[in-house]
């Protein structure tokens, strides 16, 4: 006779901060609004479930009678709710105040707004590092869930993964809740009756006398918004089918995670190593050892191995990403420093709206690129700098900086030169390009050069031959997003296509060859930088003044050379129908068209989004070109292009011997 199985199951509900409201209403239509409805009606279902504390905070305002039936579910004790950071950071990579900060935070507000203090945590993204055990444990966290798969890089056997376990780090303790792969792939894509069967197949396979743990924990996203997840598990009716034949089974039974945690020992100490889901391994490599990575995978899966050693072809950390792209890096090390500013601070002047600000900056969604879009969402960075830079001015409010100032604030090797005022500041990198690589509008809170350089992806392998692992697909249900390939836009070659310099601010050529500047040049406190391999001696000069930036070049040589400079803005209505170009009074297209203009001397960058604009001036005529900067995505919808920024590229004869280029920034109550 088969042993009781006790299915501990749980949700994980999060939206990004700063993400559209078309698609927040969207996922509460879809999603939200029916999985809670259905759940309501099976008070015996028991259940988990985290809501990020920025989608829990807009859930409450703007559908509170969705949030009364939560209410009630946690009042009848159908419902344990698990805790997180407040912003859903990847804690791994915030200093330990700031995690205790963010999960003390979010605990508080459970308890506040629906009733129940968590014992229990999310681990965004499953990203677990041992260093976080002792925040989790300051903050009266008692267990997480991982996947089965740390466990199985730690040597366990799949068998084994029926209960919880425990690890410590300096003598605090932590339990770990295995959450099963092989549910996460049937949940909610199999059948139900063949979800349930396997479920109740469970408990003949437990080696202990204890009941038999079913660990599932996942996107809450896959009933109803990942493709056809609507259909199947609302219109078809999979949830409630799911349930009922849950509910009707003598075998399975529903238990709160904190529940049989307190009922179940422990099945032994484990150390995990740094790792998160599986999946991850190959999201966070570079396109060439993802390659290599994916290629070994998929070979193993052909000739039968691949269950039994996947431990042993495991990928990348999370960290990696702050290595893959340098954008990810600098905001996250821009985000450690202001950090450290408000840790500095008297306690009296740190005050919440700071503290609010710091945990926006370390919501993860921006840092990172996999399955979604992530990283390459531009609205999703420009939260995290706009989070970022309202808290920089209320820091420059409390302790003001030295006017300009270097340092290697991305710790790759090579210093920034920092230029501020109040109401600008720009931050040149001192290498070969001499570059503006950020440029901060604090009225407008914006990152002007927020855009993203073109790489190679390993997804551009699945775009180009159609390559695609559909291992997990049942033949009856429906297909997982991982295991699908679609097209939201027609991708050309040209569209992935790797940059070869960077998407900065002013970066120069003569001619097609880039201008090579000595960024160790002595004057380099007032930001002068001279070219050494250039046709032409290129002096160039970066200066702040109010709500301009000037950028002034001189030519040394009277030889007649074709000089161009390219300005990367990142401007926040991109190609849609917020952002246009105003010429002489008249509107020449939106963001997203080309331009190209003849003796210019001044244009407008008007931005709804932005609530702004941006006017360029030259001090003599030139030749304007300007049009879309686009990459190549992935998501659960297809791969797409995204507009990153415009590109402005401004072409004039060295035989004007001197020319000033002005950006004048300002908000949309400027006359």
């Amino acid at each position: 006779m088969s042993q009781r199985v006790s299915l501990l199951f749980g949700v994980h509900a999060h939206q990004p901060v700063g993400n559209f409201p078309s698609v927040l209403i969207d996922a509460h239509l879809r999603c939200y609004k029916p999985f809670l409805q259905v759940l309501y009606r099976y008070p015996d279902f028991r259940f988990a479930i985290h809501l990020s504390g920025w989608l829990l905070d807009y859930l409450l305002a703007n559908y509170p009678e969705d949030m009364t039936l939560l209410q009630q579910m946690v009042a009848r004790n159908q419902v344990e709710l698990f805790g997180a950071g407040d912003t859903e950071p990847v804690l791994a990579v915030i200093p330990n105040r700031d995690r205790i900060g963010q999960i003390q935070t979010f605990s508080d507000k459970l308890a506040q707004k629906l009733g129940q203090r968590p014992q229990g945590a999310w681990l965004t993204e499953r990203v677990w590092e041992s260093t976080v055990i002792p925040a989790l444990a300051d903050c009266g966290i008692r267990y997480v869930t991982v996947d089965d798969y740390h466990f199985v890089c730690a040597g366990k056997t799949l068998t084994e993964l029926n209960g919880y376990f425990t690890t410590e780090e300096g003598s605090q303790k932590l339990d770990l809740f295995p959450i099963s792969e092989a549910l996460r792939y049937k949940i909610p894509f199999a059948p139900a009756e063949e979800t349930v069967a396997y479920l109740e197949s469970l408990g003949n396979q437990t080696t202990t006398h204890a009941p038999s743990a079913a660990i599932y924990f996942d996107d809450i996203e896959k009933f109803g918004i990942w493709p056809e997840t609507y259909h199947w598990v609302y219109e078809k009716g999979w949830l409630e089918q799911f349930i009922q034949k849950v509910l009707a089974s003598n075998i399975i039974t529903t238990q709160h995670f904190s529940e049989y945690h307190a009922a179940e020992r422990t099945r032994g100490i484990v150390y995990l190593p740094t790792v998160s889901y599986i999946e991850m391994n190959e999201w966070t490599l570079p396109a060439t050892a993802a390659h290599a990575y994916a290629d070994l995978t998929q070979q193993a899966k052909l000739q039968g191995w691949y269950e039994q050693r996947k431990a042993f072809l495991r990928g990348g950390i999370w960290k990696n990403f702050f290595s893959r792209y340098p954008e990810s890096n600098w905001m996250h090390k821009r985000m450690l420093s202001l950090s450290a500013r408000f840790a500095k601070l008297p306690i009296k002047q740190q005050t919440l709206e700071m503290r609010q600000k710091l945990y926006e900056a370390q919501a993860n969604d921006a840092y990172w690129h996999g399955m979604f879009g992530g990283l390459y969402l531009p609205h999703l960075r420009r939260a995290i700098y706009n989070a970022m830079l309202a808290l920089e001015a209320m820091l420059d409010a409390c302790k003001s900086r030295p006017k300009s100032y270097v340092e290697d604030t991305d710790l790759d090797g090579t210093q920034e030169a920092y230029l501020h005022n109040a109401l600008l500041q720009a931050v040149v990198k001192l290498d070969s390009y001499a570059s503006i690589c950020e440029l901060d509008a604090y009225a407008l809170q914006h990152n002007f050069a927020d855009t993203l350089r073109r790489q190679t992806e390993h997804y551009y392998r699945k775009i180009q031959d159609g390559h695609c692992d559909a291992t997990h697909q049942s033949n009856e249900g429906i297909a997982s997003a991982h295991d699908r390939i679609s097209f939201k836009h027609e991708i050309s070659a040209q569209d992935i296509l790797a940059d070869d310099h960077p998407r900065r601010l002013f970066v120069d050529f003569v001619g097609s060859h880039p201008v090579a500047y000595n960024s160790k040049s002595p004057v380099l406190k007032n930001l002068d930088f001279v070219s050494h391999n250039s046709p032409v001696t290129v002096r160039k000069h970066f200066t702040l003044k109010n709500n301009q930036l000037h950028v002034l070049y001189r030519f040394d040589d009277k030889a007649k050379q074709t000089f161009q400079t390219q300005i990367n803005l990142a401007m926040p209505s991109c190609d849609g129908m917020g952002g246009r170009y105003r010429y002489r009074q008249e509107i020449l297209g939106g963001f997203g068209q080309w331009i190209e203009l003849s003796d210019l001397t001044e244009i407008m960058l008007d931005d709804d989004t932005l609530g702004g604009h941006v006017v360029l001036k030259t001090s003599a005529p030139i030749n304007l070109r300007a049009y879309p900067h686009f990459s190549v995505s992935q998501s659960e919808s297809g791969f797409e292009k995204i507009m990153q920024a415009v590109t402005l590229e401004l072409e004039w004869q060295t035989s004007i011997q001197e020319l000033t280029v002005t950006l004048a920034i300002y908000a949309r109550n400027h006359a």
